[in-house]
């Protein structure tokens, strides 16, 4: 499977749970997440493949292509409260989107998730940029692994809000998203605590997050 595949399959999975009965009862209600709504929390979701089409259709800008992990150790925003600006700018994002309804904020993602299954291919592996990075890019790859983690943990979110199963992702998507949440906890923890989780329960840290 490429990044592409499993990037589809994981936006879909989400929308799937996203258009379940449980979110939409509780749309107005808070999610698990502090200070997030069940709204805002779907549209964040959401926002991971909204942009997409916009990003992969612009011209290249004039910035350096940075890798993934590269990003996240400019980026520092796993190190900030949940009341900083940054936070608060994807909060309010987040309810933004979701601001149309619960049924037009599915039918959007869907839409866009059907587009970008015809022009994802195409696109090839050229340096994508969110608006409000820093003045770089990443790989477009990457940039799509960093997308698939997004919709499984915060599936996750979503599904504990509403009091349903979490949706089981394929394997293949579950190691990619393993893979690069253990590369991101390296750069908060020590390796031998993240070996000890994984190998040594006795020993294992009370915490080896990687935001």
């Amino acid at each position: 499977m490429t990044i592409t595949d499993d990037f589809l399959t994981a936006a879909r999975q989400a929308l799937a749970l996203m258009r379940s009965p449980q979110v939409a009862d509780r749309w107005d209600e808070p999610s698990a997440l502090p200070e997030f709504g069940v709204s805002g929390l779907a549209g964040h979701i959401a926002y991971q493949a909204l942009p997409l089409p916009g990003m992969i259709a612009a011209e290249p800008e004039d910035v350096p292509t940075v890798s993934l992990m590269e990003h996240y150790a400019r980026a520092g925003w796993t190190e900030l409260d949940v009341d900083s600006e940054f936070h608060t700018r994807i909060r309010n994002g987040g309810e933004k989107l979701a601001s149309g309804g619960h049924a037009d904020l599915c039918d959007r993602l869907e839409q866009t998730v059907d587009a970008l299954a015809e022009t994802l291919t195409a696109a090839g592996n050229r340096p994508v940029r969110m608006p409000h990075w820093g003045p770089w890019a990443v790989p477009l790859d990457e940039y799509l692994l960093s997308r698939v983690m997004e919709f499984v943990v915060h599936s996750d979110d979503l599904a504990v809000s509403v009091g349903i199963d979490t949706p089981e992702f394929p394997r293949h998507v579950h190691e990619r998203v393993i893979d690069l949440l253990s590369r991101m906890a390296l750069n908060r923890h020590n390796g031998i605590d993240i070996v000890r989780a994984f190998s040594r329960k006795e020993r294992a840290p009370h915490d080896i997050t990687a935001f």
